[in-house]
Order: C-alpha cells, then structure tokens, then sequence
C-alpha cells in the first residue's frame, strides 16, 4: 500500500489521538482521557464548510447544470438523455457523499466492531433510482429533470448494470449491502471491479448462446470512486524459504497492484451510507523501456496486459485462483490498515473486525491472515489460528459434491508457494481421532488423487467460527452430508442457519411502484415504516374478501404484464399477449434448476393442445411461458438447453392451431434490471430444483412478495416460503429429498425403460428426437442426461410436474380465488425481508452493533 505505517507497530497502542485529516473525515486531537480537542476556530471552519443534501427543485437543478457544465464540459442546448443520466447521477452522488462521509467520521470515532462481507460477485443492478429511493429525493428530482425538458423515466433507462456478477450470489450480497446500511450496521463490502464482467448474451439464428464482452464502462461510471492513493501490492508465484522459528520469507515472482474504488452504499430512511471497495488490478510497472527500445513491442507490455487480465472478466478459466488471491489480499491488508488505526493490540482484531466468507470464492484469506501474523507480525502458531479462527464465518451455498471447490495442489505451489505450506501444517484431526484413517481422509484439507487437491471448504470450515447454510432444509444437509464429520469433531453449536432474504425496497417498490403505492394506501401506513419492517403486510390479509381492492390488485399484475409486453416487443420485436397467465423461470442455466423439465413440459402441453379439437382448445388457459438467463460458456449441455426452448418457441409461436393458448419467450442477456420487468409480471414462478439440491433461492422470493404463485420442489427456501404462505398458496410437487438418493440407486443398478416408467415424457423425448424442433441429432446429448442415468430424476417428476401444473390450470379459472391467493401470498412474505437476515447474522455471527449517523 501508498503508506507510511510501519508494519512493526501493529498492535502497539498509538494514544492519544494527533489532530488529524483522513479519507473518512476530519479527526480533532484527543487527549489521554480520549475528550476531543480542536484547534482555536478548526471546528467551526470545518463544519461550515460541510455542505446539506439538495433537498429542494431549485438546488437540484443548480447542481444538475451545473455537473452538465463543469463535470461533463458540456452545453445544456447539446445534451442528450444520456449526458442527463450522467449529471443527474453526479448530482444525486454529491449527495450521498455527505451522508457517506458523516458514516465513515461516525465508525472513525466510535471505534465500533465491523463486518466484511467478502463475495466474488455484487449483482448491485442500477443504482439511481434505488439512491433516490433511499435519500427520499425522487419526488424532487422528478420534478427537477422534467424542469430542464428531460423525462426521469427515460434517464433511468440509460443506466447499464454494473457488470458484478452473474447470479443469486452476488444479488444476495448486494441485498445483504442495501441490509446493513439500512439497518445501520457498520458493514463493508469487498469485490473486484470487473472490466467486463461475466459475458453479454446473444442468442444466434440457430438458437445458439453465444458471448460477447459487455463493456459496462465504456462510459464514465458516476457511482465509483477511485481511490488511486490506496493500493496494495499483491505477490504471485516466487520462493518461500522457511526459517528454523517456523516463519517464512515469500520473495521473487510477480508483483501486482490492487487499487481501491469505493461504491457508495446509501440506508433507507437513514443517514448511513457504507461503502462497497472493489479492486482494480494494475501492474507494478506497467511499461518495459528496455523491451520497447530493443524492438520487443509486445515484452514492453507484457506484464501490463497480465496484471490486468486478473480484473478483466468474472471466472476467467486460467486466472480464477489469482483472482481470488488477489481480491482476499487486498482485502485483508486494507482491513489490516484500518484496524491498526486503532492503535488496539493486534490480539484483540477479532473484537473490531468480522470477516463474512461469501462462499468458499474469499476461502485464502484464512491462510493468508495466517501468513501476516505469523511472517509479518512474528505471532506464534497458536496465537495466529485463535485470531484467524474467531475473524472468519462462512455462508456455504450448495450440497452438492461437484460444485465445491478444489484446487490442485501444483497450482497453489506454483502461484502461492508459502500458502500451501501454511495449509499443509493446519492439522488438527488427527489430535481428536487418532488411529482412524478414514474418517482423517474424508475431512483432510488435500483431497488424495492426481493431482492432489486444496479442498476449499473444508479449509473454510475449519478457520471459521461458525458456519452457517442459507435455508433450513440446506442447512440440515449440510450438518449430514458434506460436513457431517466436521459437525461431529467441532460440535453442532458452530453450525447453524440464515434463511437467505432480499431487500423489499428494490424487489417491491423500486421494481413494482404501482403495488408499493396500493400497498400504502391501503394499509395506511407510511411507506417508509412497512419497507423498514415488512411483517407489517400481514395487514393486508384483512381486505382479501375487499372486492374493490382485488379490482386493484389485478389492475396492477395487467398493467406490469403490459409493462413486459412491450418490453418484448421494442427489444426482440415480438408481440406477447396479455390476456393469458404469465409462468416464469428466471435462474442460471444448469441441470440440477432442471430448465429442462420446464421446457420438457412445455412440449407436453403444446402436444396436448395439437391433439384437442378447436372446441376442447377454446376451454384452455392461454399461457405464456418466459424463460431467461445464462449458461456458463463451457457447459454444454446448459447451451444446448437454451437452444432447444428457442427453437422450440419458433414453432410454438408460429403454429396457427396452437399460438393464441401458448407463447414461448427466451429473453436474452438477464440482467437485475430485467427482472426488475420479468418478476411483478408474473402469475406463477417456476423453482423446480431435484430436492435436496437448491441451497435457497432468492427468486422465489422475489416472485412471491410481488403477488406471484409458486410452482416447486419441496427444496430450499420454497419449504419456509411455503409454511409462511399456506401449502394452498403454493403447487409442490416430486419425491422429497430422503428418496432421491434411492431413486439414483435405481436408476444406476436396476433402471427401467422411460417408456414403461414415464410413457408422456418417452413421447415427448421422441418428438424432439424426430426432429419436431430442428435437426434432433443436435439435442441427443441434452436428451440423453434424461434417458441414460438421469442424476436429476427428470423421469421420476415429470408425471408429478405435469400434474401440479394442471392444478395451476384449474385454479387460475377462478379468478376471484386467484387473486385472494396472491394477496395472501404478498401478505405473508415478511420472514423473507434481507433486513431480517443480516440482523440475524449480526447478533447471532459477528456480535454487531447498531451505530446510528447523529443528526446533524
């Protein structure tokens, strides 16, 4: 890092206070008692150069023009909706940085524990019209923009998603950011400033996915900060040579730098404003003189071009380990930093600092942090793993085998030689179960093969203090399954469970204004008290019998359908029809989320309709099937999948018989802002995941606060969504998790024809086969994961999933049932709020206090 700290005072107290200036604020001199001491008139300069927020039209549109002018070097009469969106955005930014830089003053003088939330991903999604949300500045800034001739509508839309992510993850750690900050929790999110992010999707005429860069800073970005004076050097590759004390000394490789940019994280209803830091790699020396003046043109640049590559793309294939080691690095030593300004001794970190494991993506700072205390800070091995072993929780997201992380071991000596010497002397098995092998072999941190592998969860397991899944059910397996020993040799009190949650103010009013608005009025109740506390819906349960307000229940779910529609229609030029029922699966493409059992279900109902008469088909639900989302560019059978639903829906679409009682959308490049649209448009929501495999979900629950019915598998979160709602609220369907593993059984030593077990899905099979959907021979692959082993038990739900959807039929022709259902649904959604989640994790994990921004 750009400093001048000396590693060695670390720990030593530094009272009292000098009267300093920092990047958080302005600090008076303190003296021994700890009482605050300004100089003669500092403090009064001081706050009456401390600016208010733009409360009123007039400040508004002075701040507006004058970004337009002296930010943007641009003419009011020359400028464009997107020259408005980026001077309404730095407008709006002036803003939040009072507030942010009262928060960040607040933590410097209160000294109050922290959080880190370190995650790969932060799906953050736009961020205007959620920062005027939260500064309650939307009705004044509408009113500004429409003064100077500009739309709000039409500026929010200009805005990209910042390329962060790709999934639940990082949409789960923004809403756990948009929590904290919320609920005044002083908490700091880590990621990485990806260039490009994960990939743009496109979707080719054969139906093929195919990716593209998705430039997302193309243009300036007004949300971030460049923080060029904090960076930190980070090393890959080299020697470590160990001394006879145990310490090591890592030298030699190669040196690259991380440097900090800030992303404002603005609280509902609050003044505080915490902060996202991400991470830019930069080489240490970005150009070679010596290699250019020798003619070597591409040795000049060479290492430039390798620094940057770490920070290019999410989960780049030959750069990931470096990527996370680069990320958790940074983090830690800006942590590190900050904690040292304490002047506490560094025995005491796990007192002021907790540091969240998203995942097992941030699992090397275990390691890492013991490298620090141990090389760096010349702490003895014991004293080191007690502070590594109560600063790390980690949040394990899957149950499934294959999707935990490993690592071979040539790769981690290769690029971090002294961390894999720090894993191998982290033994602590063998103490408790001398003498037996097996059970030494099932929990070691190297998994036995060639090559060797790091098991990163079990390493995150054992450096952590607690370890918590994300839903009951998850929570449960992961306690009986893939950390079972582990539960038995730390004990079950380390191992519990948050039940994952998402934030109401973007997946309810920033997403879906005109329900926000019924929902106000109808409760009476100010917006701002049910969005803070969203048990308060149950109060709608009380005008369920209202016919009046059911009227407007359903005026609304028309209007966000008619709101989807021509979204369709301006951006794939498709019309959609807006009188039928709106089923949605929005999720990343793989198996074990079985889009293939939806699309798979499609063709069943389409070749039902094809053989009813034009009389039966009048009495048939018109239906309109919408999928999105992305495969990972190496898995083939995920893309092959998303090829069958749009050829697929090319003849769906296009059949005369059949078209006015079923459509099929896949809407490509799903982004949050997408399902901003996608999720208040919905009737029901498809969360079909074989049990036992979905961790949570946080779509599902995205859907069902929005009014939509649920369509699932007695998996994940969809279990406490539907013991929340009613049973009668939710169709559920398939085996149950205690049976899968017996039907897999079967599958492998006794299978039975699909023909004999499931004749419907046989013949289904067989038509996209013969080539009822284009060349059959291309989806034989995709097809043969069903007929050949079926790991994901298509053939065993496929009779049930039919089944629960012919329910959804039934009861969406009564419509007046229909939507007391949804009413109740909504109603009954408070549990899953994010600010519930991250309270829990702050009293129950990191011991975090509340520290409120004093007014001013």
């Amino acid at each position: 890092m750009t400093s001048t700290i000396d590693p060695k005072t670390i720990g030593k107290p530094q009272h009292p206070r000098r009267h300093v200036r920092t990047l958080t604020g302005y600090l008076p001199e303190t003296d021994a008692s700890g009482k605050e001491k300004w100089p003669k008139g500092e403090e009064k300069v001081w706050k009456a150069g401390m600016r208010g927020l733009d409360k009123d039209v007039p400040d508004i549109t002075k701040s507006f023009v004058n970004h337009v002018q002296t930010s943007l070097a641009r003419q009011p009469y020359n400028l464009d909706e997107l020259g408005a969106y980026q001077a309404a955005a730095l407008s709006v930014r002036d803003n939040l940085l009072v507030n942010w830089n009262e928060t960040q003053l607040n933590y410097t003088r209160k000294t109050p524990k922290r959080a880190y939330y370190l995650s790969l991903e932060f799906l953050m999604g736009r961020t205007l019209d959620n920062a005027l949300l939260n500064l309650g500045l939307k009705d004044q800034y509408n009113d500004g923009v429409q003064q100077l001739g500009f739309n709000m509508e039409d500026i929010l839309e200009k805005e990209r998603d910042a390329a962060l992510g790709n999934g639940g993850l990082g949409r789960l750690a923004a809403c756990y950011l948009d929590s904290s900050a919320s609920q005044e929790l002083p908490v700091w999110g880590y990621g990485l400033r990806y260039q490009y992010g994960i990939f743009q999707q496109l979707i080719s005429p054969e139906g093929n996915q195919l990716e593209a860069p998705d430039p997302w800073l193309e243009h300036q970005n007004p949300w971030e900060l460049p923080r060029l004076d904090v960076s930190y050097e980070v090393r890959f590759y080299g020697h470590s040579e160990r001394g006879n004390d145990g310490r090591a000394v890592w030298t030699g490789g190669q040196e690259v730098l991380a440097i900090a940019y800030d992303v404002m994280i603005p609280g509902y209803g609050t003044k505080t404003t915490n902060n996202l830091r991400l991470w830019e790699s930069k080489p240490k020396r970005g150009f070679d003189l010596n290699s250019f003046n020798a003619g070597n043109y591409e040795g000049a640049v060479e290492s430039s071009n390798s620094a940057a590559a770490i920070t290019s793309v999410l989960y780049p294939n030959d750069h990931t380990l470096k990527q996370q080691y680069f990320w958790t690095a940074a983090s830690l030593a800006d942590i590190l930093r900050r904690f040292k300004n304490t002047g506490k001794p560094i025995t005491e970190f796990p007192d002021y600092a907790a540091i969240q494991l998203n995942d097992t993506h941030p699992t090397l700072a275990i390691p890492e942090l013991m490298r620090i205390l141990l090389d760096e800070e010349e702490l003895s091995w014991n004293q080191a793993w007690q502070i590594v072993t109560n600063t790390f929780f980690y949040t394990n997201h899957t149950v499934l085998p294959e999707a935990l992380e490993k690592w071979p071991v040539p790769l981690v000596e290769h690029v971090l030689p002294r961390h894999l010497q720090i894993i191998y002397d982290i033994v602590t098995v063998e103490k408790k179960f001398p003498g037996d092998r097996d059970r030494l072999g099932r929990m070691s941190l190297i998994e036995e093969g060639f090559p060797k592998q790091v098991r990163m969860a079990h390493l995150a397991c054992i450096g952590s203090r607690k370890v918590n899944g994300v839903a009951e059910l998850h929570s449960d397996l992961v306690k009986t399954t893939i950390l079972k020993d582990f539960v038995e040799f730390e004990g079950v009190s380390k191992f519990g469970n948050v039940t994952n949650g998402v934030t109401p103010r973007r997946w309810l009013d920033q997403c879906n204004p005109q329900l926000s608005d019924l929902i106000t009025k109808t409760l009476k109740i100010d917006k701002g008290v049910w969005l803070k506390d969203f048990t308060k819906l149950e109060g709608l349960l009380q005008f369920t019998e209202d016919k009046e307000f059911r009227e407007k229940w359903a005026a609304v779910k028309q209007s966000n359908k008619e709101r989807l529609a021509k979204y369709v229609q301006s951006t794939l030029g498709f019309t959609v029809r807006t009188d039928a029922m709106f089923d949605v699966q929005i999720k990343r493409l793989h198996e074990y989320k079985r889009q293939t059992l939806n699309i798979l279900g499609v063709i069943h109902r389409y070749l039902t309709l094809k053989n009813m008469s034009a009389a039966e088909r009048k009495k048939a639900n018109r239906k309109v099937v919408i999928f999105a989302g992305k495969a990972a560019p190496a898995y083939y059978i995920a893309k092959l999948t998303i090829r069958l639903i749009v050829n697929v829906a090319r003849i769906i679409n296009d059949d005369p018989e059949t078209k006015e009682y079923l459509q099929l959308y896949f809407l490509p490049d799903y982004s949050v802002s997408l399902a901003e649209i996608l999720i208040p448009a919905s009737d029901i929501s498809q969360h079909i995941s074989t049990a036992g495999t979905e961790a949570s979900g946080t779509s599902n629950m995205k859907f069902c606060i929005n009014g939509g019915l649920l369509v699932g598998t007695v998996d994940g979160a969809n279990i406490e969504i539907a013991e929340e709602v009613g049973e009668s609220n939710v169709f559920f369907f398939g085996h149950l998790t205690p049976a899968v593993e017996d039907l897999r059984y079967q599958h492998t030593y006794h299978p039975i024809p699909i023909e004999q077990k499931c004749p419907a899905l046989a013949h289904v099979l067989n038509e996209v086969s013969a080539g009822r959907f284009g060349d059959g021979h291309v989806y034989e692959p995709l097809l043969n994961t069903v007929r050949q082993g079926d790991y994901y038990l298509l053939t065993d739900d496929f009779d049930s999933y039919i089944a629960s959807l012919a329910m959804v039929d039934e009861a969406y022709l009564d419509r007046d049932e229909w939507i007391k259902k949804s009413i109740r649904t909504t109603a009954k959604m408070g549990k899953f709020s994010s600010d519930r989640a991250i309270l829990e994790y702050a009293e129950s994990y990191w011991n975090l206090e509340q520290t409120p921004v004093p007014s001013s």
